[in-house]
């Protein structure tokens, strides 16, 4: 099978081709700009780079969050539409696993991470077990403070990984990584195949837009 992997859930983009378990193409990058911008550029990319068709995608993988509201709102939709467009199973994993994943040979606790500003961020704990990473403490938004409260209580070695780890390293009291997504680790997350009509990101925390139109709701 052939599989199309995005990952938009922050300002890092991520995209691959994987046939089977082979990685025949990806792009990861950090670059400032709008992923409405650069996602269809780059998924077009790894398909040339692939030497194969988009009709010849079997399967598209996608972050779902939890991250940036416009991030996973973009990934999302063109997931969903590239998936309908090509008669494609639509999966979609969490984007907190799919970073943990890049520390290969961490023996202790990984703990990917995403800043949410105001000292918060999207957080989950994750454990390899027989090369599977078994979630710990599940996808969160939650204050760095009670992240660490969180993490003192198990009395395991931890590493922080992301990007983000580089900016918020004052805050954080363990080894940060600052790795970014690499799409490509998410073709062994995948579960069931999602309904293409009704998949919606994971956003675990309304975004500020929403909170201000509720705020604004409730004033009437």
């Amino acid at each position: 099978m052939n599989y199309l992997l995005i990952d938009t859930s922050n300002q890092p983009l991520s995209v691959a081709v994987v046939r089977d378990k082979q990685v025949l193409s990806e792009i990861n990058t950090n670059i400032k700009k709008n992923h409405s911008i650069q996602l269809m550029p780059s998924i077009q990319q790894v398909l040339a780079d692939s030497d194969i068709e988009k009709n010849d995608i079997d399967a598209i993988v996608i972050a779902k969050g939890p991250g940036s509201y416009t991030g996973l709102r973009i990934g999302v939709t063109v997931a969903k539409t590239l998936a309908y467009a090509l008669n494609a199973e639509l999966y979609g994993v969490s984007s907190l696993k799919a970073l943990a994943a890049t520390l290969e040979n961490e023996k202790g606790l990984i703990v990917p991470l995403f800043d949410a500003r105001r000292e918060a961020v999207y957080a989950g704990v994750y454990k390899k077990i027989n090369d599977e990473l078994v979630n710990v403490i599940e996808d969160q938004y939650i204050p760095i403070e009670a992240l660490l409260e969180q993490l003192h209580e198990l009395s395991l070695d931890y590493t922080f990984v992301g990007p983000d780890t580089d900016h918020l390293q004052e805050l954080l009291d363990g080894k940060c990584v600052p790795n970014l997504p690499q799409a490509k680790y998410m073709k062994d997350m995948i579960g069931e195949p999602e309904d293409i009509h009704q998949f919606t990101p994971n956003y675990i925390k309304i975004s500020e837009a929403e909170r201000n139109w509720l705020n604004q709701q409730n004033k009437h």
